[in-house]
Parts: structure tokens; C-alpha cells; sequence
């Protein structure tokens, strides 16, 4: 046994070892771990309470959030770790799959034979080489775990510790995915093979109620949880739901033959199958067949029909009878469902009146074709490009593939890629509002901010509760001047997520810009309460503070900020500023070096750090060398016609006793003021011309 344990780890690693070098992919990956920011921080009490409260990506999956924040904690954002996870648990599976089946059948081969196609099979692939497929690979553990409990329990019926056992392992697997809510129709289906219970039908079914009634909860919860996600039946009739579902059990079985043109994603048929009527027609009578088949040779051949039912009953909640998603079927499916087919094809093997060398040179054959099949499968889960590049190659009209080979693009800056892929996804489904969207992203980078804005309107018409495509347009609006139309476009974001902390940042800013600081400030305080490690409004609040004199309020937001991303360089700019207005030299200075270290061409930077080297009180923080240095490189960025600049270069050439020199800048300064309309500058630069009139630098 420890042998055959160890051998099917090898050749689940030998197949999905690879993917630890895979990166995460651009479908679901960033809302379950790399861009969910409850996930990303990792095991946090917060994290903990969200994870059993909220429904997040139309699903409640507790365990698997959880184990998606160990991973976190454990890795951080490096895929590798997360890939591992899925490889290990896939494994362990594989393992329990063959100890569940030998405890039940006591057939040493056969079991073992089952789970090694069942750990290389390239349908697996989906589930396992996928980060965000964990819910298939940890419910999949459970399922197993379940199982073996109860067959422990069906030996000693009347031990309700085992019972007991069986209740709690299965609920924690339906915490990891929904779809095990047919396994007490599996353990009925145990019951009469291999089982072989002798208790009556009715005693059976009443021994399943309280497993049922789990299952039935967590359908409630999750139908709460996907009715956005749910398509209508306006939108997908009822005959074309039975249709694709029939087909669908066909394809599965085709592929498990034939698994050639695998693809993470299949378009849904809204315009209808191909002759669906012939379709729905011909795949239901096959599935009757097969069924009056099983049913038939159920006397001899029991675990024909028990394999045959495992399969169609497990496979209904994702027939797309109730449809979530656009998916007319998924490859991850099948991960539970088609072992109930093997089963029954290995048995039926296992029946050939052949020699045991014969029969064992097929079962090689077999597991070296899937082992070299599931190999490339898993090569195209590399990174998004080759994805959804190998997804396009293998279906048309997939708009969703298209979608995401732009968006995959976009954030590589292959802009004009993408937007070629965006347009490709609208000439297939002209309603797509997440292509609107990104496409309106792109116009509104480049300028193009009317486009952008058609977009976005289009995006809100097909879904008005894209909260994201509210602000954006919100920001979009702002920045044509339509200010009070953007503040009614984030308000309309924050009504569909109130804890929208960029949403009330972006608000705050337009209602600053209307000169609504107090509302501004109410708003940016409300973005930190609902992220408190957003660094940005920590930044706009402080701006706030200065402003209005509280300096240290400023300061103490300034620092949080840093605290959340020490390299934010305008942060470390405006602690500079906020230190220097205090009277602290030395910390201004050290901010202000800091600041310029990570962004050394920034011109204000520059002159702002001048200036305190220039002019110090403290002898030893002065620096009359680089002041000047620093001055002559933001004069050149801003082409010698800022009177501001021009005095701070004045001010370092008098520091190193250039006096002419500061004559001449700031009698330049002197002469650009009056455009500026400020006064006090004016008034400033003449005072500061009477020092270097006397030879005098500013700090004497």
C-alpha cells in the first residue's frame, strides 16, 4: 500500500509538479488571492469573519478562503507557493480516492487504476493547474475524507461518533464547494454497491435525512449568493437549458475519451446549438440507452449502474439548468463526477476474458497517453497569454476569451493589442460591459475622455450596478469639467458598495475641488475606514490637514501612509513639507532625500529640497553644493520661467557666494512675479534681493 501511495503522488507531481514555475492568470486568480485584499493580508480575525459572513465572487466557500489566506500568509503573492497547494491537495486526493475505493471493493488494482487516471486525466488539469479552482481540489479531499468515514460507519451502524464524523467532514466539504451537495445520493448509491447494506430502502434514505438537510441549506445559501450571477429565463429559454445540458453530459464523456481542444472557457450557444433540436434529441436517447443499459445488467454487473448514476447526479448542479455564468460547460466539472465512470469502465475491463499481462498493458497504454496529454495541458496554464491564446485556437465566437486576451495585454501596455481584442469581444457580444469598460479605460489613459465616457454609459446600461464603471465615468466627468455630474456617479457607486473606499476617495477629491472641505475630509475618512491600508487617501487627507494649518494631524497621516508603502514618494515629499513648516530641519531634509531617491526627476522634489539645503538654520544640515546642483536641474525641467524656482535658485547660488548669479535669478524672479498675482512673493523676492545686494545668503 505505501508503495501504491507513493506512486500515484509521483505521477500527480510528474504531471502537475510544473505548475509551481506557472504564474497566476488573469481569470479569477486576482478576485480570489492576488487583488482581494482581505485574501492578500492573510489568516487576519477580519479575514476570518468575512470569509463565514460575506459572499464574495458569487459564492460562500469559507474553507476555501481560508485556505487561500494561509497560503498568503505562508507565501505572500508569489504564485509558486499557491500552485504547490493545489498540487498537494490534487495528491491527496489521488490517494484517499485509492484507499476509499480498496476499503470498499477490497480490488487492489482496479482502485489504484482508477485513481491514477483520476489524478492524470487532462480534464483534471482545469481543477488543479488553476490557483482560483482550489474549491475543486479541497472539496474534492473532503469528499474522499467523507466517504471513507462513512464506510467506517456502515460497518458500525450504530455508532453515532462515526455518524457524527461523516456529518462534520461532509460539512466541511460543502464549505469548500457547493456542488457536493449530491453525496448523500453517492452514499446511497455505496449502499448498494459495494456496500451491499442490507437495511431496507426507506432505513437508508431516513439514515441520509440530517446529510440532506445540509445539503439543502447550503442550496439556499447558495442561490442567495449567485442570484446576481443567475442567468434569466428570458435571456436562456427552458429548451435550450435541457438541450445544452444533454449535450453537455455527452461532451464530458467525449472528452474523457478524446480529450483534445480543452479550454478553460466554452461560450455559451445563446443563438442556440447547432440543429439543437437533432442535438437534444440524439444525446437524450444515447443517455436513455445508457441508462436502460445499467439499469438492465444492474443484477451482475451492479457497479455498472452505481458508476453511471454517480456520474448524472453528480454533474446536475452544474448542468446549467439553473445557469450562473456564461460557460456552456466547464473541463473542473467533471473533477468528482467522472470517477463514477471509471469505476464502472474499469470493472467492465476488468471482465475481459484476456490474459492479466494484456489487460495491464492496456491500462499502461492508457495512463501514458493521459500522462503526455495532461503534460501539455498543463503548459498552456503557463501565464494569461498562452491561455487564453490556446482558448481562442480551440472555440469561436468566444468573447470571453477575446475579453481576457485584451485585459491580459492591457496590463502588459500592449495597448493597441488589446483594444484589437476588445473591439473582436463587441463584434461578438456588443453588450459586454466589462469590454466597455476596459476599452473606456484605455480612451480615457489616451486623452480620449468623450469616448471613454460613451463606453462607460454603455457598460452602466447593460449592468447599472458596475460600481467600477461608476467612478471611473465619475472621473472621467471630473475631468471634463462636469463635477457635479461625477459626484453623483461615485454616490451611485457607493449606494451598490458603501464600503467602496476608492469610491469615497474619489469623492472626496471632487467635493475638495467643489470647496466642500469638510464633506472631503468626511469622505476620505470614510475610504479609510473601509481600507485602512489605502495609502493614497491617508495622502489626500493629510494635503488636507496642512492645508488647513493642522500639521499635525497632517503629519500623523503622512506617516500611516508610509507605514502602508514606504517608496510612495509624494508621501515622503509632503511629510518633507510638513516637517519643514514645524521647524524640523533634519527630519524635512531626510523625507525630502528620501522622496527624491525614489523619484530623482521630479522637479518639485528638487526645488523643494534646494530650498532647505539652501537656507537651514542649522550650519551642518546646510548644503550649499547640492542645493545648487539640484536648483540648476529644476530650472532646466521647468525652461528658466518659474519665479518660484528662479528664487530658490538665487538662493543656493548665494549660499556658495555667487552673489551676482543670485542677483540675476531673482531679479528675473522679480520680473515674472506680477503673472503669478501674488503679491507677498513680490514683496518676498525684493527683501531677498536686498541680502544679496549686501553679499548676504538667506541663512545669515
Amino acid at each position: 500500500m505505501p508503495t501504491a501511495c507513493v506512486a500515484l503522488a509521483g505521477i500527480s507531481f510528474a504531471v502537475f509538479g510544473q505548475t509551481v514555475t506557472h504564474e497566476f492568470v488573469d481569470f479569477d486568480d486576482g478576485d480570489y488571492v492576488y487583488s482581494n485584499s482581505v485574501v492578500s493580508r492573510g489568516l487576519t480575525r477580519q479575514g476570518f469573519v468575512w470569509a463565514f459572513t460575506q459572499t464574495h465572487s458569487a459564492n460562500w466557500h469559507p474553507l476555501t478562503w481560508l485556505s487561500h489566506m494561509l497560503d498568503c500568509q505562508l507565501y505572500g503573492l508569489n504564485p509558486a507557493g499557491h500552485h504547490l497547494t493545489n498540487v498537494l491537495l490534487h495528491s491527496a486526493t489521488v490517494i484517499a480516492l485509492f484507499l476509499v475505493l480498496w476499503q470498499m471493493t477490497s480490488a487492489f488494482w482496479r482502485s489504484a487504476f482508477i485513481a491514477a487516471v483520476f489524478a492524470i486525466h487532462p480534464l483534471r488539469v482545469e481543477s488543479v493547474a488553476w490557483v482560483a479552482e482550489r474549491k475543486d481540489v479541497l472539496s474534492g479531499l473532503f469528499f474522499m475524507l467523507t466517504i471513507g468515514a462513512y464506510v467506517r460507519y456502515a460497518r458500525r451502524p450504530s455508532s453515532p461518533v462515526c455518524y457524527g464524523l461523516v456529518a462534520f467532514l461532509f460539512s466541511l466539504g460543502l464549505m469548500c464547494k457547493p456542488m457536493l451537495v449530491t453525496l448523500p445520493v453517492v452514499l446511497l448509491l455505496l449502499d448498494y454497491w459495494p456496500l451491499r447494506r442490507s437495511a431496507s430502502a426507506g432505513r437508508l434514505v431516513a439514515e441520509k435525512l440530517p446529510l440532506l438537510a445540509l445539503s439543502a441549506g447550503l442550496c439556499v445559501v447558495t442561490l442567495l449568493a449567485q442570484d446576481k450571477a443567475m442567468a434569466s429565463m428570458a435571456s436562456i429559454s427552458v429548451p435550450l437549458r435541457i438541450a445544452n445540458a444533454l449535450a453537455t453530459c455527452m461532451v464530458y464523456l467525449r472528452q474523457m475519451v478524446w480529450p483534445v481542444g480543452l479550454a478553460v472557457f466554452y461560450p455559451y450557444p445563446y443563438s442556440g446549438l447547432p440543429a439543437w433540436e437533432v442535438a437534444e434529441s440524439l444525446a437524450g436517447a444515447l443517455l436513455a440507452g445508457f441508462s436502460v443499459v445499467a439499469w438492465t445488467w444492474r443484477g451482475n454487473r451492479p457497479w455498472l449502474l452505481v458508476g453511471w448514476l454517480w456520474y448524472l447526479v453528480m454533474l446536475l448542479p452544474v448542468l446549467g439548468l439553473i445557469q450562473v455564468g456564461q460557460q456552456a460547460h466547464s473541463d473542473r466539472y467533471t473533477y468528482l463526477p467522472q470517477i463514477g465512470i471509471y469505476i464502472a469502465l474499469t470493472w467492465l475491463i476488468a471482465e475481459w476474458r484476456v490474459s492479466r499481462t494484456a489487460r495491464g498493458c492496456v491500462m499502461a497504454g492508457v495512463l501514458t497517453v493521459l500522462t503526455v496529454c495532461a503534460c501539455k495541458q498543463v503548459g498552456y496554464w503557463r501565464n494569461s497569454e498562452i491561455l487564453w491564446s490556446h482558448t481562442l485556437a480551440c472555440t469561436t465566437g468566444n468573447s470571453t476569451a477575446h475579453y481576457n486576451l485584451g485585459s491580459t495585454f492591457q496590463q502588459k501596455g500592449r495597448v493597441d493589442e488589446a483594444t484589437a481584442q476588445y473591439e473582436k469581444a463587441l463584434q461578438i457580444n456588443p453588450y459586454s460591459d466589462r469590454t466597455h469598460y476596459n476599452l473606456g479605460n484605455i480612451l480615457s489613459e489616451r486623452g480620449r475622455v468623450d469616448e471613454a465616457i460613451a463606453h462607460y454609459e454603455i457598460a452602466l446600461q447593460s449592468n447599472p450596478n458596475y460600481a467600477e464603471a461608476h467612478v471611473n465615468l465619475g472621473i472621467a466627468l471630473c475631468r471634463t469639467g462636469r463635477v457635479d455630474e461625477g459626484i453623483i456617479q461615485y454616490r451611485e457607486a457607493l449606494k451598490i458598495n458603501p464600503a467602496f473606499a476608492i469610491a469615497h476617495n474619489n469623492l472626496g477629491n471632487a467635493l475638495l475641488e467643489k470647496g466642500m472641505v469638510n464633506d472631503a475630509i468626511t469622505e476620505y475618512q470614510k475610504a479609510i475606514e473601509a481600507d485602512p491600508l489605502y495609502a493614497l487617501v491617508r495622502c489626500n487627507l493629510g494635503n488636507i490637514f496642512l492645508e488647513k494649518g493642522r500639521v499635525d494631524e497632517a503629519i500623523a497621516q503622512y506617516q500611516k501612509a508610509l507605514q502602508i508603502d514606504p517608496a510612495y514618494a509624494n508621501v515622503q515629499h509632503w511629510l518633507g513639507i510638513a516637517f519643514g513648516q514645524k521647524g524640523r530641519e533634519r527630519e524635512a531634509i531626510s523625507h525630502l532625500q528620501s522622496a527624491l531617491q525614489i523619484e530623482p526627476s521630479n522637479m518639485q522634489i528638487q526645488n523643494d529640497l534646494a530650498w532647505h539645503l539652501a537656507t537651514c538654520p542649522e550650519a551642518s544640515l546646510r548644503n550649499g553644493k547640492k542645493s545648487l546642483e539640484l536648483a540648476r536641474q529644476a530650472n532646466d525641467l521647468a525652461g528658466g520661467g518659474n519665479p518660484i524656482i528662479l528664487q530658490i535658485l538665487a538662493a543656493a547660488c548665494a549660499e556658495v557666494g555667487q552673489f551676482n548669479d543670485a542677483k540675476r535669478n531673482v531679479q528675473k524672479a522679480i520680473e515674472l512675479a506680477p503673472a503669478t498675482g501674488r503679491q507677498d512673493l513680490l514683496e518676498q523676492l525684493n527683501n531677498e534681493l536686498k541680502f544679496y545686494e549686501a553679499g548676504r545668503s538667506l541663512n545669515k
